[in-house]
């Protein structure tokens, strides 16, 4: 019987050879493309029973390419890269690493939060900058500031750990529903944005989420306020954004993620003086960088010898194998 053939989309900068390992010992054929070409991917994986995804687009039209995949494993927790409702109506199973970068991205986000309440952007010379000018608007004293989170799930909620004591308040709104953690205040979504000196995004992109920060709500935000998003650029309208940063209505942005990664040349944001963009790095450490690719492997092969995966996201209508 042939061995099954697990392939591998795009891992950028992560090295696959722990996660190779796991599948070939379990027995599969391994093939890394490095690519996020649909063409590319349809053609070299038409006989692949595991998709490893990175951050390629995975839609209906390159599922119907690939009719022996039963298995997209992402290496991520998110997976909006993915028509799930196609995958699962295709008997294709879709699974994540699951809360692997919780205490990463929460501790990114705090550093992002301090970085702007000290207007790091501005004071970090770098040739730039005289070594007397100021910015005109802060350094802020951190006691006084209101923090504000949209979306208080594993990554939010750490965030609100991290900042309670040294903030005069926490204000919180979650799309889901769920119980506000002890030191958060629930608020609507406009409160949150309307009452909060950083504003701070821990949500999916989902088709609820897809430029909830528009140009509306932006405009809603507290005067000198900064927005943090370390979740999806697509969650956030980057010309509204830019926009906003352009009229002086919020003091500055502090990004992890942009809606086109990486930015194009002239890219509004990435060049933006106001913005402190870091290279969706937020999940990254030493233990995340290993842990990620053993865990995206050890979905294929636990799926390939139970049946199903150890971090499932979606499940088929119809569950083969």
């Amino acid at each position: 019987m042939p061995a099954p053939i697990a392939v591998y989309t795009d891992l950028d900068d992560l090295d696959p050879a722990p996660g190779i390992t796991v599948l070939e010992n379990a027995g599969f054929e391994v093939r890394v493309l490095e690519t996020r070409d649909p063409d590319t991917i349809a053609t070299a994986a038409a006989d692949a029973t595991a998709l490893l995804v990175g951050y390629a687009p995975v839609d209906a039209n390159l599922l119907a390419r690939l009719p022996r995949v039963r298995i997209l494993s992402m290496l991520s927790h998110g997976h909006d890269a993915v028509d799930i409702d196609a995958a699962a109506a295709g008997g294709i199973w879709v699974a994540t690493v699951g809360g692997l970068a919780t205490a990463e991205v929460a501790t990114h986000t705090w550093a992002l939060a301090l970085a702007a309440v000290r207007r790091l952007d501005f004071f970090t010379l770098r040739g730039r900058r005289g070594w007397l000018d100021r910015p005109a608007s802060g350094p802020r004293r951190l006691s006084e500031i209101t923090l504000g989170l949209v979306g208080l799930g594993r990554i939010g909620t750490k965030v609100a750990e991290l900042a309670a004591g040294s903030v005069a308040s926490i204000l919180g709104h979650d799309h889901s529903g769920r119980t506000v953690p002890a030191g958060v205040t629930a608020a609507s979504l406009t409160e949150v944005v309307a009452n909060s000196d950083l504003v701070s995004i821990h949500l999916p992109l989902d088709p609820s989420t897809e430029r909830l920060f528009d140009a509306d709500l932006l405009a809603r935000m507290r005067p000198g306020s900064w927005l943090i998003n370390v979740s999806r650029g697509g969650i956030v309208d980057s010309t509204a954004l830019a926009d906003a940063l352009d009229r002086g209505q919020l003091a500055g942005a502090a990004l992890d993620v942009l809606d086109a990664e990486p930015p194009a040349t002239g890219d509004r944001l990435a060049g933006h003086p106001n913005v402190l963009l870091t290279p969706h790095v937020a999940y990254l450490s030493d233990a995340t960088a290993r842990d990620y690719v053993l865990t995206q492997a050890r979905n294929v092969v636990q799926w390939y010898r139970t049946g199903r995966p150890l971090h499932p996201v979606a499940e088929p209508s119809t569950v083969t194998r």
